[in-house]
């Protein structure tokens, strides 16, 4: 698969954030879990993927199945839609 800068900074990006979910990346970038584990040692220093693998492992917030809340959970009541990349008036 070629991927390129941008994308594998986003890809990065996403597997180091805890709620963003392996499920998420391969649905947006068409990588498996594995997939992003062979790109994270590629891409980065031993030591930061060290650092990684040891934070990712067993979290659950970083699979689908494993979560126990709700999607939406942190979004706030009062939070309008965004359309435009303008906040609708209230």
């Amino acid at each position: 698969m070629n991927i390129d800068g941008i994308a594998i900074d986003r890809i990065i990006e996403m597997a180091w954030e805890d709620r963003t979910t392996f499920e998420a990346i391969l649905f947006q970038f068409g990588l498996k879990e594995q997939d992003v584990i062979h790109l994270m040692r590629r891409e980065m220093k031993p030591k930061s993927f060290k650092i990684w693998r040891e934070r990712v492992q067993g979290r659950k917030t970083k699979h689908e199945k494993l979560r126990v809340f709700a999607k939406g959970r942190f979004k706030c009541s009062r939070q309008k839609a965004i359309s435009g990349n303008a906040i609708s008036k209230r």
